[in-house]
């Protein structure tokens, strides 16, 4: 199955492919590929055969965040159009975090933004060890609210302020030693431990998973309660149209430094 955007596949164990398909862009996330996030958890979660998901990316890059151009169409909309964007933006991280079987996240390359935001929503992940992350949406005027109930979960809240809040890049090694993955490898190996971790899953019974997974989820921080989720989207789409984030735009199409930022002491 697929859309131009995103790719998914079933084989004949149950194991489907996600796999992001924007590499021109670093697969950078518009709403052509959220739409497509969003068609392939629909197609999967209404596949009883389905056992395990692994989420990856086409190209260099797992996934550069948010597409700043595309982020400059939605902020010239009205704001009920871009809290729409925002919800469905923050429903996909949500929706993934919640599937009903194991999902696992390959990452190769960059993975920035929202990126680290859908790493954190799978069970599992694992890092080639030529990968870069980074919480980046402050640099550009933005903020990461939607992905911070799965970024707190994953990687606390002490080390969720300083990657959120300095929006520094770090390595697979940080991001393993953090927790946002579970282990680093060459990126040679990316696939092979992909399988590995497939083949654990296919041992284990699919009911007992799925209901481990669901009370496991029941202790997470992520599991805010709806006037919280409202207002993280609310604020998410505000910030999209703040003059902050109509600078931080156009000091990534100008490749400059944004105004705020007064140079080095």
């Amino acid at each position: 199955m697929a859309n131009p955007t995103v790719l998914w596949e079933v084989d004949g164990r149950g194991v489907a492919t996600v796999t992001l398909n924007r590499p021109e862009v670093n697969n950078a996330y518009n709403g052509d590929l959220i739409a497509g996030l969003h068609a392939a958890m629909d197609d999967l979660g209404a596949d009883a055969g389905v056992r395990v998901i692994v989420l990856r990316g086409n190209g260099r890059h797992f996934q550069a965040g948010v597409d700043l151009r595309w982020s400059d169409e939605i902020a010239a909309a009205a704001p009920a159009e871009n809290v729409r964007v925002s919800r469905l933006t923050a429903d996909a991280a949500r929706r993934l975090e919640r599937l009903p079987v194991p999902t696992i996240a390959l990452v190769q390359g960059g993975c920035f933004g929202g990126g680290t935001g859908f790493v954190a929503a799978c069970d599992v992940a694992v890092a080639a060890d030529d990968a870069i992350f980074s919480i980046s949406e402050t640099r550009w005027g933005l903020m990461a609210s939607i992905i911070i109930p799965q970024l707190a979960d994953a990687i606390g809240i002490r080390q969720l302020r300083r990657y959120a809040l300095t929006g520094e890049r770090f390595d697979a090694r940080e991001a393993c030693r953090i927790g946002l993955v579970h282990e680093v490898v060459p990126v040679a190996d990316l696939a092979v431990a992909g399988a590995r971790l497939v083949d654990h899953v296919l041992h284990n019974a699919p009911d007992a998973t799925a209901q481990t997974k669901a009370v496991a989820l029941e202790s997470t921080w992520s599991a805010v309660t709806d006037e919280t989720y409202e207002r993280l989207i609310v604020q998410h789409a505000a910030r999209r149209q703040s003059a902050e984030a109509t600078e931080g735009r156009a000091s990534f199409r100008e490749k400059r430094p944004a105004r705020w930022y007064p140079g080095p002491a």
